[in-house]
């Protein structure tokens, strides 16, 4: 299944610029496994984490599928309410109440939340638009996706077509995918099947 992706041809600043991910979400977390292993195999162990608000949960469960993931999957924490986004993940209370969830320092904060609460070295977090009605004043389709790694924080910003469940899809692959892109060394790890 491939899923419809549409990538926003200007970021706003201060947000960070990958491509998007064209495949599945469990060819990504192949890719993820993939690049655990090598980073793995030059530096020791690598752990890393989720945090999920408009996927519910799907990023973790995708990176599961994946025989062996338990070596490098710590956990991840599902926050769809602003309550557990600021209690448990650490997210500014006033930065949600100013701004909303679907917001790209709300998406860095839970990455780094994901990563402190569930002791890993990098971590993921999407938080968005799924549909089918606007939220935050974003439209749907409107996804941030934060990565935490030792070398620091990136958020991405994506704007997905389609149905509640294909942006489900389309967010949780690329999710992953950066997730990847951030083990394997940043913008100088190409990942395959990587497209605009």
């Amino acid at each position: 299944m491939m899923v419809p992706l549409v990538l926003e041809d200007a970021l706003s600043a201060g947000l960070s610029s990958a491509e998007v991910f064209s495949g599945t979400p469990e060819a990504a977390a192949l890719l993820l496994r993939d690049a655990v292993r090598l980073r793995a195999s030059q530096e020791g162990p690598v752990q890393v984490a989720t945090a999920e608000s408009l996927t519910g949960g799907d990023v973790g469960g995708t990176i599961c599928t994946v025989p062996g993931a338990s070596a490098y999957y710590r956990g991840g924490v599902i926050s769809y309410a602003y309550e557990v986004k600021s209690q448990v993940l650490g997210v500014d209370a006033q930065l949600l109440a100013r701004e909303g969830a679907v917001h790209p320092a709300v998406a860095v904060q839970m990455a780094v939340g994901a990563a402190r609460v569930c002791g890993a070295d990098y971590a993921v977090s999407t938080t968005g638009v799924a549909g089918p009605d606007s939220a935050d004043g974003q439209p749907v389709g409107t996804v941030y996706i934060g990565v935490c790694s030792p070398s620091g924080s990136e958020v991405f910003e994506r704007h997905y077509s389609g149905d509640r469940a294909q942006i489900r899809a389309a967010a949780s692959a690329d999710a992953i995918a950066l997730l990847a892109r951030a083990v394997r060394g940043g913008a100088g790890g190409v990942l395959e099947n990587e497209q605009a």
